[in-house]
């Protein structure tokens, strides 16, 4: 079994019922990419979730499938989410895609943010 270099991401944020400290390790097995999940994930209820999407060079169609099935599983629950910061090969494909039509997306995490704050005075 062969295994390559791992690439770690920790995920720490605490905000408005929002715990989150997941650790994420990427390796390769065999030409199998395994990403192995350690800590703790809960959401606590979140319903505005902001993806500050400023760090990916890169999403196939698996990555964009994955976000459609979140943005699906929250909208089921009430919840919203929200993207920001598309970098340009990112947002070509997601206007390729017309995956720009379901998502609502912002320029700036601030934008995001206060979108909320927005549709809220707007009574939605």
């Amino acid at each position: 079994m062969l295994y390559f270099p791992c690439r770690h991401v920790s995920l720490p944020s605490a905000t408005e019922g929002f715990s989150m400290s997941l650790h994420i390790t990427e390796s390769v097995v065999e030409g199998v990419t395994l990403l192995a999940l350690s800590g703790r994930l809960a959401t606590g209820g979140a319903t505005k979730i902001v993806l500050n999407m400023a760090d990916i060079d890169y999403i196939d169609s698996s990555g964009l499938g994955t976000l459609v099935a979140a943005h699906l599983s929250a909208k089921t629950a009430g919840a919203s989410v929200l993207l920001c910061n598309l970098g340009h090969k990112f947002n070509e494909v997601m206007q390729l895609t017309k995956l720009i039509t379901v998502f609502d997306v912002y320029d700036t995490e601030a934008a995001a943010v206060g979108s909320f704050a927005t549709s809220r005075a707007a009574g939605n």
